[in-house]
């Protein structure tokens, strides 16, 4: 028996050395697999080897990017090129979440561009951008007395009447920002110039807490009504092509996906063209698995989620186009961008109507719409209620040149607020021949070097959380496109002279002439 103990214990001895061995193998590798992923992730270098330059940096995460055609998935998008050099995406690997960014509740026109001076804030500090609108009645206001949260939380959704989601509905303040937007609603804008509760309605639209989300009924792609703790409500459209996708010059207009980038731009744009016609709007990072899945109560957005080969969480919902696995909107793993609208006041309370437009298309792919063939068709729509009414018409013409700069080819309706007929604006919503001397004249000054529209786009949008909104060659386009609208107006008024019948004089005391503005425009080119 003794001497069977040496034996034993060298036996252990040698399974315990083997043991330290192999841990001692494994620690190695994991430590070196550590540090690899520590030098891609934060972009250190060891000793002795280059840093990569930035735009080296940034293509390769280009090149990572998943890029989605007519038919392929959809992924949140990664810093891209456009990003100014130095600032970090919220959806870039190593940042912290967006959620979590400070978003300043500071005027856009507040921030200097890089060369010091901000183009956006000499924009609306120019006397067109100080045109007063008519003085406002009680008549003139959506809500005549001071509404109340009660009024709209009783007729929101059938998800606020579930048990479930009052549950998760704390008390708050009873005067929250999206109750401050619908009170400055009026009979000549959605908000003021300056209107505070723009900027708060947008602060919450990026960071409120998010505790319910249902799908939109109707529509041809997928939406969502997003609910908040204080009982805002915005629509989410989810990012279905990446932002710098260009649309194939062989699509139709009603085959294309609707752009939640394209849905931040309207509403700056509509801004920067002193419409203020368009809900405020905000980019935002969901997480969809927490923000959406785990809390929604609509049992057939529901049933829609999967996990992709790829690890990704993924839903397709329903809708009448685009709405299957081979459309389906996929995270990274399940953080998916997109744009978040305010809502506007439910119809029971603040009824619309839906007009149809008409220069709406034909949404065939064998015939033309009647006004692309026929010369007179204009003057008929003049002689026709209810465009036989100058500002209705003009109206309209504002809303066709917003469109026209975004490249919208798909306005069939339109909407205004039943409560004030026909003398309103219209609301400029779903973006995703005579003109007003005011819209005309502003055209004018974004076309000069000190107000390019390019520039104060770029300037405007780079305080939404999803910057950059627009890639270089859409910021471009626009500049070409707003040369195209001004050349056609001269050309008019070459033909017919600067008389009423192009140029309907809404000022009452102009501070440039369109003339002035056009000599401008030559000497800084």
């Amino acid at each position: 028996m003794v001497h069977h103990l040496p034996s034993l214990f060298q036996r252990k001895f040698k399974v315990i050395l083997c043991f330290l061995l192999l841990l001692a193998l494994l620690v190695h590798i994991v430590l070196d697999l550590t540090l690899s992923a520590g030098l891609d992730s934060c972009g250190c270098t060891r000793k002795g080897e280059d840093q990569p330059s930035p735009a080296l940096s940034a293509q390769n995460k280009l090149n990572l990017r998943i890029l989605q055609d007519f038919s392929g998935s959809n992924s949140s998008l990664e810093k891209g090129v456009h990003s100014p050099e130095g600032v970090p995406h919220a959806g870039s690997r190593g940042n912290t979440p967006l959620q979590s960014h400070n978003f300043e509740p500071k005027e856009a026109e507040e921030k200097p561009t890089w060369t010091g001076r901000s183009k956006l804030a000499a924009l609306f500090d120019h006397p067109l951008y100080k045109i007063p609108i008519p003085k406002v009645m009680k008549k003139d206001k959506l809500f005549a007395t001071r509404p109340k949260m009660k009024m709209f939380v009783r007729s929101s959704n059938e998800w606020a009447s579930s048990n479930k989601a009052h549950a998760k509905l704390p008390k708050h303040d009873a005067n929250p920002a999206w109750l401050q937007f619908y009170t400055g609603i009026n009979r000549y804008e959605l908000y003021a110039r300056h209107d505070p509760a723009r900027l708060a309605t947008m602060e919450d639209l990026a960071m409120q807490p998010i505790v319910s989300s249902v799908q939109k009924p109707g529509g041809t792609q997928l939406k969502l009504i997003m609910t908040f703790p204080n009982h805002g409500q915005a629509l989410f459209k989810p990012m279905k092509q990446t932002r710098d996708q260009e649309t194939p010059a062989d699509f139709f207009y009603f085959s294309d996906f609707e752009r939640h980038n394209a849905e931040i731009a309207a509403f700056h744009l509509d801004r920067i063209l002193d419409f203020r016609r368009i809900p405020p709007v905000s980019g935002r990072l969901v997480n969809i698995t927490k923000e959406i899945r785990d809390i929604t109560t609509d049992r057939k957005l529901f049933k829609t989620f999967f996990i992709s080969p790829a690890g990704n969480v993924c839903f397709f919902g329903e809708c009448s186009y685009y709405c299957s696995t081979e459309h389906a909107l996929c995270g990274k793993p399940d953080q998916l961008e997109g744009s978040m609208a305010a809502l506007l006041p439910d119809k029971e309370l603040a009824d619309r109507r839906s007009w149809r437009s008409p220069w709406r298309r034909s949404y065939s792919k064998f015939k033309k719409a009647q006004w692309e063939s026929d010369d007179d068709y204009c003057a008929e729509v003049r002689q026709t209620a209810p465009y036989d009414n100058v500002s209705r018409l003009l109206n309209l013409i504002d809303m066709t040149v917003l469109d026209f700069l975004m490249g919208n080819m798909d306005r069939h309706h339109y909407e205004t607020f039943d409560k004030f007929g026909n003398d309103t604006f219209f609301l400029h919503l779903d973006n995703g021949r005579g003109i007003k001397k005011s819209t005309f004249l502003r055209l004018q000054l974004l076309a000069t070097e000190p107000y390019r529209l390019s520039d104060v786009m770029r300037e405007s949008l780079a305080t939404d959380q999803l910057s950059p909104v627009l890639a270089e060659p859409h910021l471009k386009a626009l500049d070409r496109r707003l040369q195209k609208i001004l050349d056609m107006v001269e050309d008019c008024m070459k033909k017919s002279g600067e008389s009423q019948e192009v140029l309907i004089n809404d000022l009452k005391g102009q501070q440039y002439t369109s003339s002035e503005l056009r000599d401008k425009r030559s000497s800084a080119a």
